[in-house]
């Protein structure tokens, strides 16, 4: 199975985009001037598509180049007919060598365009606004006049179009510099930037598209991936006709307890959702009248006495032995609760089982109460924590999604395993450092289930592909997928049975 991820879903820092300009430049020999007229050509193109010639436009340029940027996109624009007004934040000396030449050439070729300073621009109304303040340089909070030119272009009704990265997000972590443009759109020249699907920069950013530059492949370097149905379904395989319900292995759930069986029916309906021949509930005997009324697609094997309705350390004997039936993977935590026998018996289970385990909600409780990691060595284990069972697992608090995509990637190369974190966004880590987040809006599953769901996808996904990596992902995109089936055709809120 190849990992390569194709090179438009690249997320860079702002280190890396600088780096990939400079050897473009110096290496391979296309000059920053070159590079800036194909960025505000496709800006300009771009904006082509949403206005038409008759639209009046507001074009706000800083100082470097990224109001070189904006300022060749206002100049083909402005020859083919829309009404522009170009508005410098701090006047027009000292401007960047590239972005001179342009406001020279602007100047040569349309003598009328109107250029002014702030806070001198006049009152007028825009149908639309660039935003070519300030690129992926910025990592401190904005002064004057950028904060205030800020304020004055989120107040407008107009829809703004972003070069490289909105104006006061940083351009790695996401986060707010004081002040920030909430923009509409956003033309991320060469490669995408990692601070448009962190924290704030997630809702500041609007659509983001790539405009392509001719950065050679060899150049370009990721801080993270992004998560996509273009790649990820290439890299899936297709599953080979079943002849018998065994054929493909089983997927055994371990979880639920008295006042939590509700969990474990969203996991095992999750997994049976997925096509796969067999799912295996394990269960307290005390829990099985509970479980043949919900779940009867699935079958259930019963461990401990009548009276027991939550795992205990006597059950593990049991457990192994319905393990050892037939070959399959394993699913552990959700709904399990968190009784100190409960988590007693999860940890010398896992200290003992091998293969593909997804360890979820309390089966990460009692991992992380264990203070150390105890993954055989013939073991791969996929966890997947929400921010708080994340906190307690790392015994670290996280400062926003960078930290946590940090912190995430991290832990799973340390610990040799996979990791989704669970959040805006979701960030899967790999046992080889990687990271890679989701693109859309993971806000719409915050409600009690959506764990559960995502879980039995999770473990049933991975042993259809034979990769924790691939169920991980195909997971993500399945929620996605029917989130947006589910939004699109009513008004009612989204459910965890409705991504099954």
């Amino acid at each position: 199975m190849s990992e390569q991820i194709p090179y438009p879903f690249f997320l860079s820092s702002a280190e890396q985009s600088r780096e990939t300009d400079r050897r473009t430049i110096e290496e391979f020999g296309i000059d920053g001037f070159t590079l800036m007229e194909i960025a505000g050509t496709r800006a300009a193109d771009y904006i082509r598509s949403h206005f038409s010639p008759d639209s009046i436009g507001l074009i706000f340029c800083g100082k470097g180049n990224n109001a070189g940027d904006a300022l060749v996109a206002g100049r083909l624009l402005h020859e083919q007919g829309y009404d522009l007004y170009f508005c410098f934040a701090q006047g027009t000396e000292d401007l960047s060598p590239d972005t001179a030449r342009n406001l020279n050439l602007l100047r040569e070729l349309i003598p009328e365009a109107r250029i002014c300073t702030w806070p001198d621009l006049p009152e007028h109304r825009a149908d639309f606004i660039v935003d070519g303040l300030l690129g992926t340089g910025v990592s401190s909070d904005l002064r004057s006049p950028y904060d205030e030119i800020i304020r004055k272009i989120n107040e407008t009704d107009a829809e703004v179009f972003s070069m490289d990265i909105p104006t006061g997000i940083h351009p790695d972590r996401g986060t707010i510099l004081g002040e920030a443009v909430s923009a509409d759109h956003t033309l991320s020249f060469g490669m995408l930037k990692a601070g448009c699907y962190l924290d704030e920069g997630f809702d500041r950013s609007g659509t983001v598209v790539l405009c392509e530059l001719p950065f050679p492949n060899k150049f370009k370097k990721a801080a993270a991936y992004l998560i996509d149905e273009d790649w990820v379904y290439d890299q899936t395989p297709v599953n080979k006709r079943r002849d018998h319900k065994y054929d493909d292995g089983i997927l055994y759930i371990i979880a639920g307890s008295e006042g939590l069986t509700g969990a474990a029916t969203f996991a095992a309906r999750s997994a049976w959702s997925t096509g796969l021949g067999a799912v295996v509930l394990i269960t307290p005997k005390g829990l099985l009248p509970t479980y043949e009324e919900l779940l009867p697609e699935v079958i259930k094997k019963t461990v401990g006495t009548d009276q027991d309705t939550y795992f205990k350390p006597n059950h593990l004997d049991q457990i192994k032995s319905i393990l050892a039936g037939k070959k399959g993977d394993l699913l552990v935590g959700p709904g399990l609760g968190r009784q100190e026998e409960t988590v007693s018996l999860v940890q010398e289970l896992l200290k003992q089982c091998e293969g593909r385990i997804t360890i979820d909600a309390d089966g990460i409780w009692a991992l992380s109460q264990a203070g150390e990691i105890n993954k055989p060595s013939n073991a791969s284990w996929l966890i997947t924590p929400h921010p708080g069972e994340l906190k307690s697992l790392l015994d670290q608090d996280m400062q926003g999604a960078f930290d946590r995509l940090i912190q995430s990637c991290g832990y799973a190369s340390k610990n040799n395993l996979y990791i989704l974190s669970k959040g805006l966004p979701s960030i899967l880590g790999t046992p080889q450092g990687k990271g890679y987040i989701t693109s859309y809006d993971t806000r719409i599953f915050s409600r009690a289930g959506f764990g559960d769901i995502l879980a039995g996808k999770c473990a049933a996904f991975a042993l259809q592909f034979s990769s924790l990596y691939l169920g991980a992902l195909n997971a993500l995109l399945d929620g996605k997928s029917k989130a947006i089936q589910h939004l699109e055709n009513t008004d009612t809120p989204l459910e965890p049975t409705h991504l099954i």
